[in-house]
């Protein structure tokens, strides 16, 4: 399997995630990339299952949030 099906999949996914949850994704996003604070209120907004083995693009923008 080449590289490109494997991206293309994967951004497919996190497309689906932006576009069906909007304020999940966004969510997630920020608090697994630490931008957020650990708050019992913001957990129920947080979604691990976005965070599966095959979305890369996922896990790139989360490690990419922690650099800041």
């Amino acid at each position: 399997m080449t590289v490109a099906p494997l991206m293309f999949r994967s951004l497919v996914r996190l497309m689906e995630v932006l576009v069906g949850h909007p304020v999940a994704a966004v969510t997630t996003l920020l608090y697994h990339g630490e931008l957020l604070p650990r708050h019992t209120a913001l957990e129920r907004y947080v979604r691990n299952e976005f965070l599966y083995q095959d979305n890369h693009f996922f896990h790139f923008l989360v490690n990419f949030l922690r650099c800041f």
